[in-house]
């Protein structure tokens, strides 16, 4: 069974899709209007409605990846890979629509509250995401062919040991958008290289 098969299935779906359908291999997945994923670090405000789906990784250090195409429709429409933890634990790594340019690579880290971090331009895509476990903290990497990655961040969820890792999509001010995820990978592997993401 493949991960997309995985994930298309309903019962790993935290929140629910709009709509979710997987046809040759893509796991196209369509957010609801105005859901988010965020916990907003000055006022505190929890956003915790965007569809997401999650997955148990294997034992040990384990890697990660998927192709996202985004069908991109508002200010901050995005498809993500997240590692999750609790609901005041997790982090992301986004395809996202930049209110203010073209597409760009965002990165959140919540322990209680969001850290959310803009990474660089990545244009219209497609774009593979990718979250590695390396000992007790993770790693963020990005690639436009899925050969060459650029790190992104690496960071600690505070050494939390049981953790799930999956694919959300968001439309926090926008009627809703459609993301494909292909190329999904899951493997029980260490990440050699952390900043060359080899």
């Amino acid at each position: 069974m493949t991960l997309e098969s995985l994930l298309a299935n309903a019962r790993n779906w935290a929140e629910p899709p709009a709509a979710l359908e997987l046809h040759d291999d893509v796991l196209t997945v369509e957010a609801a209007a105005r859901t988010d994923l965020f916990t907003n670090p000055l006022t505190g405000e929890v956003r915790n409605d965007a569809a997401r789906a999650l997955l148990v990784p294997p034992a040990g250090d384990w890697q990660f990846s998927a192709r996202l195409r985004v069908d991109f429709r508002a200010p901050w429409d995005a498809g993500a890979v997240v590692v999750w933890s609790a609901p005041d634990v997790w982090a992301k790594l986004n395809f996202e629509q930049s209110p203010d340019g073209p597409p760009t690579l965002y990165s959140v880290v919540t322990r209680g509250l969001s850290d959310d971090a803009v990474g660089w331009p990545l244009h219209h895509g497609p774009v593979w995401l990718r979250i590695s476990r390396v000992d007790d903290g993770f790693a963020f990497h990005a690639s436009l062919d899925g050969d060459s990655w650029h790190l992104a961040r690496q960071f600690s969820l505070d050494g939390a040991p049981d953790v799930r890792v999956g694919i959300e999509v968001q439309s926090p001010v926008g009627d809703g958008c459609v993301v494909g995820f292909d190329h999904l990978t899951l493997t029980p592997s260490r990440l050699p290289h952390l900043f060359d993401g080899r």
